[in-house]
């Protein structure tokens, strides 16, 4: 690969500053990226360095500038690509050193990351038989037009299998979602066949990994299906600035919708920066504890029609467009959950979901009872990944297992007090006889019999409980604080040894 190829490549941007037309063809034998002051043990012969200048300052620049470039020259480096994010542009001091030492310098935009011009290098690097790349060189220009087009990833994909007549191919994410697919692709068959190809993007989580995907690849090359996976790499860095730009729009609408009593115009501001009708109806859907599970589920639940961000407490929320007025996210959720999880299955992925909210005034109360379905899930069932809906709270004990189990405990041991003694082999009795009394609704014959006592043993057992607890389980009141109290008790798993 020569110097030219890389000042060619449109996709990446780059800003000749100074080179004279001999050195075009100077070959690159690698990359390496540095901010040392002195680079030059860093740097080996033919390599382009890259360089964020954090080793530059106003102060002194000159002579910086002099150190840095002669090193570069004295290790034999082929260019130099100045990144300008740092001082908003390539300092003249730099330029003017890289001239009078002959080093060809070219500046990198901000918005493009050292790795996507790292990746464009190897790729360009990886050769077919016979000493040529493996993509016919006008695709391979083809594709770079498009990606700095900002082309979607079907047209890529139909650019790269162009020559190729074609064949069904598809980009899929972990959970199994098609991004994209060629024209002509049929509904993809999930029969296991064919060869995948993995999208090889470092800065992605588990939830966010893709892959190339040919169900008949035929004669294709390998290393012709790893230079186009290479290519849809580069599309999906490309878009990080996009994706952040967009988490962050949902962010403000968290913090608004958390804040209570949002202004109506702001709250509409900010549902419309995130791409979302002012006038509703809503789906509310929190996650934890990692935010891109839940982005990958609202893909497939809403390609483009919803916001994900973070909450001030970090858990993850999702605002979607509900598509008709009944809609509810709950059971399609449930179902592609599941497959979601799966991709990372150490960290169990929980979810909550609340009935849609008609309004954006609706929006607080669907949040919130979202978060509480969410805690739910969270509490009753730590090591499973479950999808808890807020609605599915019909009774007392789904209720409470949304309250922290911090204040679960607090409240059982003070209503139940030393009847919670783990070693006192009395207070068990009692406790026992009082679940076994409120379960066969305050029945003391029914009681007696399932416990296989005299019913004047029940009576004078619930007496002592009583006495204990300081309540009249005549009184309905008193037998509700009592069956809460023991619903909230917190049952600690014991640990393997």
């Amino acid at each position: 690969m020569h110097i030219a190829h890389l000042l060619r490549d449109e996709s990446l941007g780059l800003r000749p500053l100074w080179c004279e037309d001999t050195m075009l063809g100077r070959e690159i034998s690698g990359v390496t990226a540095t901010d040392l002051a002195d680079p030059a043990r860093s740097v080996r012969p033919g390599e382009l360095v890259l360089s964020g200048l954090l080793w530059w300052t106003p102060d002194g620049g000159p002579a910086k500038a002099e150190r840095f470039v002669s090193a570069l020259r004295t290790a034999g480096a082929a260019a130099l690509l100045a990144g300008e994010k740092t001082h908003g542009g390539v300092p003249d001091d730099l330029v003017h050193a890289c001239r009078r030492y002959a080093v060809p310098v070219a500046a990198v935009p901000a918005h493009v990351m050292f790795r996507t011009i790292t990746d464009s290098v190897q790729l360009r690097q990886r050769r077919g038989p016979g000493g040529r790349p493996t993509l016919p060189e006008p695709t391979r220009e083809r594709l770079n037009r498009l990606l700095a087009g900002g082309a979607d990833p079907a047209a890529l994909l139909d650019a790269a299998f162009a020559h190729l007549d074609r064949p069904a191919a598809y980009l899929l994410t972990a959970s199994g979602r098609t991004v994209a697919a060629t024209t002509d692709a049929v509904r993809l068959p999930m029969d296991g066949t064919g060869v995948t190809v993995p999208v090889d993007v470092a800065e992605v989580g588990p939830y966010e990994r893709l892959s190339l995907y040919l169900p008949e690849p035929g004669d294709i090359p390998p290393r012709e299906l790893q230079e186009i996976a290479a290519i849809l790499a580069t599309w999906q860095r490309s878009g990080a600035g996009h994706r952040a730009a967009a988490y962050e729009a949902a962010n403000a609408l968290g913090a608004l919708l958390t804040g209570g009593g949002a202004d109506p115009f702001a709250l509409r501001a900010a549902l419309l920066a995130c791409g979302l009708p002012p006038q509703g109806p809503y789906e509310v859907i929190t996650a934890a504890p990692d935010r891109r599970a839940l982005a990958e589920a609202v893909a497939q639940l809403r390609p483009g029609g919803a916001a994900v961000g973070g909450l001030p407490d970090g858990t993850a929320f999702a605002v979607l467009a509900a598509e008709r007025p009944a809609d509810s996210p709950t059971e399609p959720l449930a179902e592609i959950w599941p497959r979601i999880a799966a991709c990372d299955p150490s960290r169990p992925q929980h979810a909550g979901t609340a009935p849609r909210a008609d309004g954006p005034e609706d929006l607080n109360g669907a949040l919130s009872q979202a978060r509480y379905a969410l805690a739910s899930g969270r509490n009753a069932a730590p090591g499973a990944s479950s999808v808890t809906d807020a609605a599915s709270f019909t009774g007392l004990a789904a209720l409470l297992t949304g309250i922290p189990e911090e204040v679960r405990a607090a409240y059982s041991h003070t209503v139940l007090g030393s009847l919670l003694a783990a070693d006192n082999a009395s207070s068990a009795v009692l406790l026992q006889t009082l679940e076994t009394f409120l379960a066969r609704d305050g029945s003391w014959a029914r009681a007696a019999e399932e416990l296989h006592l005299h019913v004047n043993t029940v009576h004078y057992r619930i007496g002592r409980v009583e006495q204990i607890t300081g309540r009249d389980l005549s009184r309905l009141d008193d037998r509700l604080d009592l069956r809460a109290a023991l619903l909230c008790r917190v049952r600690v798993t014991p640990r393997e040894p």
